[in-house]
């Protein structure tokens, strides 16, 4: 059998974007960008880049390392460049939906790459459709690309204005023509989107650490509703939308961004530490020791170790070489899957009341075979800690979910989910906790996913997110 990323158990974003202006080897940058983005999208890259006549695109399914050999990126000339990695929401895993999509348009070529997910996309795309449009994959991204071959004749910056009029949900956008780049936030700034500078070249990108692998200077956010038009001539700021009720996603702290990110001013690894530090306080326990369920439990495990005072240990190693596919033996090995991917050190547990720290339960498969695999290297006790509260609701957003019958969450009490799990005891922070360890106004964060809480419309047929444990 063969197992995918999209078995692993986990929610997943669905998209990075790098895109850099002004400088001589604009697509080697954007390769690097990129690579620094791979946790936030695997199944597909792409490059797009221009030097202000030609424009050339490469895209392919795979890794960004694998997609981008030598011969490809020599291909990629021009002093300006956008790219993309993809772990599809909207649209299946298939090339044709891989990014940036282009189009040959009346004012010459234009590249798009988008991270988010627009709600009402089916609605416009069979509008459009109805209408006589022709469509080449079934991206929402391609949505916008026809909304703005059908804007009124004018200025591109108006015609954006218009076509993102017409989008409702969550889009972090980067858009390339010969002359000029944009970078555009939706009004509620549900995905993250940074401007940096690297020497004379300026670069945008969904986290910064994409700007520290490239040695840019971070400059700031850019701003919910907020559109930036850069060009030869310099930097240019205008309004797209007016800002709304901000609703940055507070699963990017929980789980999504990368620890060494700094995102909307507060450092990940340190928001998560400040999650564990009120977990330990929310649900203390008498152990012996703390363990993280490794990379993502890491820092919360860290912030729970020292504000309860218990011993922090890795007691779980997780293997990094692990690829996106790996096959099945006939001869089943038991909790195969997780065991391929994270290994019990039986010094660190045996005869130990063990406290577990994860970020998230999805559907409690994985973390009740972590529950076992612990139990099996011989801990006493085992104590499951989650630095979020239960995720009871899918995303309309940008994140791959599962329907909410699949979501444990939804259908099952604590003291069943613990059952469930085999736990001795399962603690989960709690909204309240969690907001306030942002450090953040509580108020500017969407919490859909644990709320129900949806702030801007859905659509009664919304574009529906990948079933992550369909058949």
């Amino acid at each position: 059998m063969s197992v995918t990323w999209r078995d692993d158990d986990r929610f997943h974003d669905e998209c990075g974007v790098f895109g850099i202006w002004n400088h001589p080897e604009a697509a080697n940058v954007t390769y690097l960008g990129l690579y620094a983005l791979q946790h936030r999208g695997q199944e597909s890259a792409g490059i797009a880049a221009t030097d202000g006549t030609s424009f050339h695109t490469e895209k392919a399914m795979g890794w960004v390392a694998d997609v981008f050999h030598p011969e490809r990126l020599r291909r990629l000339t021009g002093h300006r460049a956008i790219g993309h990695v993809r772990y599809s929401t909207a649209g299946a895993s298939k090339l044709r939906n891989a990014q940036p999509i282009t189009a040959n348009t009346a004012r010459g070529p234009i590249a798009i790459a988008h991270n988010g997910n627009l709600t009402n996309a089916d609605v416009l795309r069979r509008e459009m459709e109805a209408a006589g449009a022709i469509f080449q994959s079934n991206s929402d991204t391609e949505v916008i690309l026809h909304l703005l071959a059908r804007a009124p004749a004018g200025p591109l910056d108006e015609q954006l204005r218009h076509a993102l009029a017409r989008v409702t949900g969550a889009y972090s956008l980067l858009m390339l023509t010969p002359d000029a780049m944009y970078a555009i936030r939706d009004p509620g700034g549900f995905r993250p989107l940074v401007l940096g500078r690297a020497g004379e070249a300026w670069v945008v990108a969904s986290e910064t650490c994409a700007l520290d692998l490239i040695e840019a200077r971070f400059e700031r956010d850019v701003e919910p509703g907020e559109a930036l038009k850069i060009t030869d001539d310099g930097l240019q700021s205008f309004r797209i939308a007016p800002a709304g009720e901000r609703l940055q996603c507070v699963f990017e702290y929980v789980y999504f961004a990368r620890p060494d990110s700094v995102l909307w001013g507060r450092n990940v690894h340190t928001v998560r530490k400040a999650f564990g530090a009120e977990l330990a306080r929310e649900h203390p326990v008498e152990a012996d020791v703390v363990i993280p369920v490794p990379d993502s439990g890491t820092s919360a495990a860290l912030g729970f170790s020292e504000q309860s005072g218990i011993r922090y240990e890795m007691g779980l190693i997780r293997n990094h070489y692990v690829g996106r596919t790996f096959i099945e033996p006939k001869q089943g090995i038991r909790h195969f899957g997780v065991k391929v991917k994270l290994n019990p050190m039986r010094e660190m547990l045996e005869g130990r009341r063990v406290v577990v720290v994860d970020d998230s339960i999805v559907r409690g498969t994985t973390s009740r075979k972590i529950v076992k695999m612990i139990r099996g290297a011989g801990a006493r006790e085992v104590h499951m800690r989650i630095s979020s509260p239960p995720i009871q609701w899918p995303c309309y957003y940008g994140i791959d979910t599962p329907t909410r019958r699949e979501l444990i969450g939804a259908s099952h009490s604590i003291d069943e989910i613990r059952r469930y799990l085999g736990a001795d005891s399962l603690g989960y922070l709690s909204l309240e906790g969690m907001l306030k360890a942002t450090g953040a106004d509580p108020a500017g964060f969407c919490h859909a996913c644990f709320t129900g809480s949806y702030r801007v419309g859905i659509e009664p047929d919304a574009t529906p997110q990948l079933r992550l444990f369909a058949p």
